[in-house]
């Protein structure tokens, strides 16, 4: 997994008063727990959000808090209902010996028979949640489609994921392409053509 560097300050001081004179700053209230640590409450600038925030990758925070850096993973964020601004964040202390439940973006590779055909990709799963050691996670979930044709799909069952413990149903569809509406009109127009002949048949015998 990809990692980035963040640093912070630890807080003298908790309760709403005090988050909120921290934001009055620009900076943003945190925690970080887990791994029998004892919670580590801080503030970092708000401005570090936009390279954990805005990339769909699931990354590994290395925290610097005076001197000591935690690695970690963004756990929960709340947003100010409003502006969207970040109110406060939690990060989960992580390690090599204990395992971790994160969710994986989910990539495609390969040319898909089925688009060039004229179908639609379908992503069902963008993310997929996942368990494992963080030596075992990679970036991202790779997905070929290189034989994927018209109308088929590909499960979490029909995927490697080497170490990984899915904690996502096998029969969950990750992708799939569908026909185009117009083909698909097509198709259900000339199996009714058939079935319209044979309903007329019997009135024209009649006569």
């Amino acid at each position: 997994m990809n990692s980035v560097s963040l640093s912070g300050s630890l807080r003298e001081n908790v309760g709403k008063k005090d988050a909120k004179a921290l934001r009055a700053k620009g900076l943003v209230p945190c925690v970080i727990y887990g791994n029998n640590i004892e919670q580590v409450k801080f503030a970092t600038d708000a401005r570090n959000f936009k390279k954990v925030l805005y990339t769909p990758e699931t990354l590994i925070i290395d925290i610097d808090i005076n001197g000591k850096v935690y690695h970690t993973i963004l756990q929960d964020i709340q947003y100010h209902p409003v502006t969207d601004e970040v109110l406060h964040a939690d990060f989960l202390d992580v390690n090599e010996d204990n395992p971790i439940t994160v969710m994986l973006p989910v990539r495609t590779t390969g040319t898909c028979p089925g688009v060039m055909r004229g179908g639609r990709l379908i992503m069902n799963l963008p993310k997929m949640k996942v368990r494992g050691y963080v030596n075992d996670l990679p970036d991202n979930i790779i997905v070929n489609v290189s034989q994927l044709q018209m109308n088929q799909a590909i499960k979490v069952k029909d995927l490697d994921l080497g170490k990984m413990q899915v904690l996502v149903a096998e029969n969950t569809i990750v992708v799939d392409v569908k026909a185009p509406r117009n083909a698909a009109a097509e198709e259900e127009t000339e199996e009714a053509a058939p079935a319209a002949e044979g309903a007329a048949a019997p009135a024209a015998e009649a006569k």
